[in-house]
């Protein structure tokens, strides 16, 4: 599927696809006759493992080290990337956690807010 495609189905913005390309992340398995980017499923999905650590702020190293974990792992289960990959997964439930903390506080933060407000009809329909 073309770059526009790949887009619209993930979420992610044409520039953003391009800027993952032009660090290594991820490569187009082809292009078209007309030079046009061309993804497959196996592009879609690392995308996908891209798209997923950058909230948990993963920064560009870790984020093609992991891929190239995962990438590893298709071929083999080679011990230390098993090990690496646990590292992995243990950061991210971390910052999943963290992440959980910070919204609890923020949706608190916006329930007091909502404590001082008025009972009108514009209020209690959010």
């Amino acid at each position: 599927m073309q770059i526009g495609e790949v887009a619209e189905r993930i979420g992610l913005s044409l520039r953003t696809i391009r800027y993952y390309e032009e660090v290594g992340l991820v490569v187009p398995s082809a292009r078209s006759q007309g030079g046009f980017r061309l993804y497959t499923e196996p592009d879609v999905q690392r995308l996908g493992v891209i798209m997923r650590m950058k909230p948990l702020g993963f920064q560009l190293d870790e984020m093609r080290e992991l891929l190239g974990l995962l990438d590893a792992l298709a071929d083999s289960s080679d011990e230390e990337h098993l090990r690496r990959l646990t590292e992995f997964w243990t950061a991210a439930e971390e910052r999943c956690a963290a992440l959980r903390k910070q919204l609890a506080i923020a949706e608190d933060f916006a329930a007091t807010l909502r404590s001082h407000l008025p009972e009108t009809p514009l209020t209690i329909e959010r």
